[in-house]
């Protein structure tokens, strides 16, 4: 793949500049270690926080949470981090949380939840679901999920599985979904294509995908990979953004196609020339820039009951 081509020499400085705090072997370091220098690359690209926004950090029975606010929200974002549910934080993706929160107004509640390989699946779902039943009892209707990488499945984890609980409100109105990993074949499309793309290879995604994985033979579990589903129907009104260079990309289109299959609303933006993780160029790539927009934009809309994509 000639990523010299596909990839500007703004892109570029943001690659070398993660590589220079976290290398490219990370996940041969120890967990501990992977963590050290995924919060030290977190801290290094660290935004200052819009002057408006203020937040909260509490616990939801056992789960740490950081609300934040901005005014009187109308609407709550449920935040999930990205990090191979091995590494991240709520201080890993503070500004992304502060940034959505000042430009849509919206409440953001980002869940710290439990951790691979001390906590093995169901955990983290677990952990999530805590959160948003209680963000659905506290503030009500009107939820947009949004989460990046991991926390993009783990968010839509939690919208196939709300679809089975009868006590839980029908007040998730849309879902934002970053460069996910849905549980697509490994051994096809852009896997293979894009195996060996800067910021994440085949074999990282094959390290994160075991070491949450219990023992024993799961079966098709949507609450570890949402295309394991077989049912899409009943969905929110669904967003996705993928990087074009990244192995996780048809993912992304293959969650689109099961849900519009299924007669639900999704549209899927592939971002050319952008890499897994580029939420943290933002302020230094203009293609990662104008993609934050779009997530941005989206996440508003799909807050306010409007779907822009027919």
């Amino acid at each position: 793949m000639d990523y010299e081509r596909l990839i500007d020499e703004e892109t570029w400085a943001f690659i070398r500049k993660t590589g220079e705090c976290y290398p490219e072997d990370a996940v041969e370091l120890s967990i501990s270690e992977q963590r050290a220098v995924y919060n030290e690359m977190a801290r290094e690209f660290l935004a200052p926080r819009p002057d408006l926004v203020t937040s909260e950090d509490r616990m939801v029975e056992q789960v740490p949470v950081r609300i934040y606010t901005a005014g009187d929200p109308s609407r709550t974002v449920l935040f999930c981090h990205g990090g191979g549910f091995v590494v991240g934080d709520l201080n890993s993706h503070d500004d992304v949380c502060a940034e959505i929160c000042a430009q849509t107004g919206y409440r953001v509640v980002a869940v710290d939840y439990r951790l691979a390989p001390e906590h093995q699946h169901p955990a983290m779902f677990e952990d999530g679901w805590t959160v948003l039943r209680w963000v659905l009892a506290t503030y009500g209707e009107g939820v947009v999920l949004m989460g990046d990488s991991a926390g993009a499945s783990l968010s839509a984890a939690l919208a196939h599985a709300s679809r089975e609980d009868i006590e839980l409100p029908c007040g998730i109105l849309g879902q934002v979904l970053i460069y996910g990993a849905f549980g697509g074949d490994v051994n096809a499309g852009s896997y293979l294509e894009h195996a060996q793309a800067p910021m994440l290879t085949r074999d990282e995604i094959l390290f994160y995908m075991d070491i949450r994985r219990p023992g024993g033979d799961l079966g098709p579990d949507p609450t570890y990979a949402p295309l394991q589903d077989r049912d899409f129907t009943g969905l929110p009104p669904t967003v996705l953004v993928s990087a074009d260079c990244d192995p996780v990309r048809d993912d992304s289109r293959d969650y689109r196609d099961r849900i519009v299959e299924a007669g639900g609303k999704a549209y899927w933006v592939n971002e050319p020339g952008l890499v897994h993780g580029y939420l943290r160029a933002r302020h230094s790539v203009k293609r990662a820039r104008d993609s934050f927009e779009r997530i941005s934009a989206a996440v508003e809309a799909l807050g306010q009951g409007i779907w822009p994509y027919d």
